[in-house]
């Protein structure tokens, strides 16, 4: 009898199968890695062109998304040690294999070369045109350390054209300062209604 013991629990073994099914059966989709304290480092032709740091980093293998939260990142300009941009977020969702980030909750932006702090809820970035810009319906606070200040709605920037617009709903003051030795310190206030 102890002998038929293993050749009976091999056939009742392989008569079974077992169905595990989509995992717990919620239908969430579940990140391939999930890290705390994250810094993560984007480099172009082996040159350093963006650092991010999280607080959680969701990676999804399958969609070539990361999903940030508590999400702040510099960009460099022609060196590591020249930060061209920094800026921060509550969350962010960066594309891993285009470089494009959509940022939401308390976005804050800095750009040191072009002199300008855009404020706003949502915020997108287009890494192959090197544009930045809102939804239509999203208000966007752009203001520079000379005084102008502009609120408005469906902001978009070009880098490479280093121009900006808004595409409604736009208020404020625009303060322009006459560089020219001659007329040092001489200017004009405009005001958008």
């Amino acid at each position: 009898m102890l002998k038929l013991l293993p050749v009976f629990l091999a056939l009742l073994l392989a008569a079974c199968t077992f169905d595990y099914g989509e995992g717990d059966g919620d239908g969430v989709e579940r990140p391939d890695i999930i890290m705390v304290n994250v810094k993560y480092v984007r480099v172009r032709s082996g040159d350093p062109v963006a650092r991010f740091q999280a607080y959680r980093a969701e990676r999804f293998e399958n969609r070539q998304i990361m999903e940030l939260l508590d999400f702040t990142f510099e960009q460099f300009g022609q060196s590591e040690e020249e930060v061209n941009a920094l800026g921060m977020a509550g969350a962010a969702t960066v594309e891993t294999n285009t470089g494009n980030i959509r940022m939401r909750q308390r976005v804050r932006m800095e750009v040191e070369s072009e002199d300008f702090i855009i404020e706003t809820y949502r915020l997108e970035w287009r890494d192959r045109e090197r544009r930045l810009f809102s939804g239509a319906d999203d208000e966007v606070i752009l203001s520079r350390s000379d005084g102008t200040n502009f609120r408005g709605f469906g902001f978009s920037a070009d880098t490479r054209d280093r121009t900006w617009e808004f595409s409604g709903g736009v208020s404020g003051i625009f303060v322009h300062v006459d560089d020219d030795d001659d007329n040092y310190g001489e200017g004009a206030l405009y005001e958008v209604f």
